[in-house]
């Protein structure tokens, strides 16, 4: 009976899921854009009462020019490294305001939060400041010509690491370094699986203090792969283990939130033009490092939170 309960709670929070509608067509975005679906089902959740802060990224663009732009609610454009330091203002100026009740949240690609605007974010996570900070994380700075990022894979190609000399070091552990700042809550997210999506949006927004979630992009002129593929490719990542979905709160408590299928990362991997280099070794290591990181995840989280 509790199945069949909770199923039916599943149907109606995707029925209303569909029905809501905050942004608008006629962005400029890439066809296959993985960040264009993942701000799209975000502000699904966020709705209206949102204010939105974007530093220098793809979205910059995506979002279009003034009075033409297709997010339906107010955005503050900023600088590259700042997007966690300028979303910290927003929501101090609101409170004073008594906005309160408004939804703070910035929106950076993984140059900008992994690598330039890392300070700022770990600056508002140590405060705890009030605000939802989102990395679509498309593995390398894509919308300047695709150079290599720290969240750029292992062994990948990029233009600034070629074939000859790919990407050398794993991808960093973005998820593990909020944790330890002790934040609320903090997440990975795939628009690949809509509803778990979805109830990490809704489990966000229900806290207060700094919230992280991490969101796979597929991008289809970085990844090298048909536009129709994007969806796939994001979907494989999760199967593959190269982006496993979990929820981690108050930096020790983990939940695995999708049980990954274990398929072999090679069929992942393949889709892409930006791993067509590799070696049958070179695989066979990716597989033995992904395999090795899941079964890290698995023992993580035997602490309950602390309370005082």
């Amino acid at each position: 009976m509790k199945a069949v309960s909770e199923f039916s709670k599943s149907k109606r929070l995707i029925k209303d899921f569909k029905e809501r509608e905050i942004m608008g067509p006629g962005h400029l975005a890439c066809q296959g854009c993985g960040a264009t679906l993942n701000m799209r089902y975000l502000l699904k959740e966020a709705g209206p009462n949102t204010v939105m802060v974007i530093p220098a990224c793809c979205w910059t663009i995506i979002d279009g020019q003034f009075p033409f732009n297709t997010l339906g609610v107010p955005v503050m454009h900023t600088a590259f490294e700042t997007a966690a330091s300028a979303a910290s203002g927003v929501r101090a100026a609101l409170d004073r305001q008594g906005k309160e009740d408004t939804n703070v949240i910035a929106f950076a690609g993984d140059g900008g939060t992994f690598d330039i605007g890392l300070q700022a974010l770990s600056g508002a996570a140590e405060r705890n400041e009030n605000i939802i900070y989102c990395c679509y994380d498309n593995e390398a700075y894509m919308n300047t010509g695709i150079q290599r990022s720290s969240a750029t894979p292992e062994l990948a190609w990029t233009t600034t690491t070629p074939e000859g000399h790919p990407k050398q070091g794993k991808k960093k552990d973005i998820i593990q370094i909020l944790a330890a700042h002790g934040i609320p809550y903090a997440a990975t997210l795939n628009a690949a699986f809509p509803e778990d999506f979805l109830k990490k949006v809704r489990t966000a927004l229900s806290m207060k203090g700094t919230r992280f979630l991490h969101m796979i992009s597929a991008c289809p002129p970085g990844w090298k792969i048909d536009s129709s593929m994007s969806i796939k490719a994001m979907r494989m990542a999760t199967e593959s283990k190269a982006f496993p979905l979990y929820e981690v709160y108050d930096g020790v408590k983990y939940h695995i939130t999708h049980e990954s299928k274990g398929t072999p990362v090679k069929d992942y991997l393949k889709m892409q033009g930006r791993f067509r280099h590799l070696t049958a070794e070179n695989v066979d290591f990716i597989q033995r490092r992904l395999d090795y990181q899941w079964e890290q995840l698995l023992h993580r989280g035997q602490l309950e939170p602390f309370n005082g």
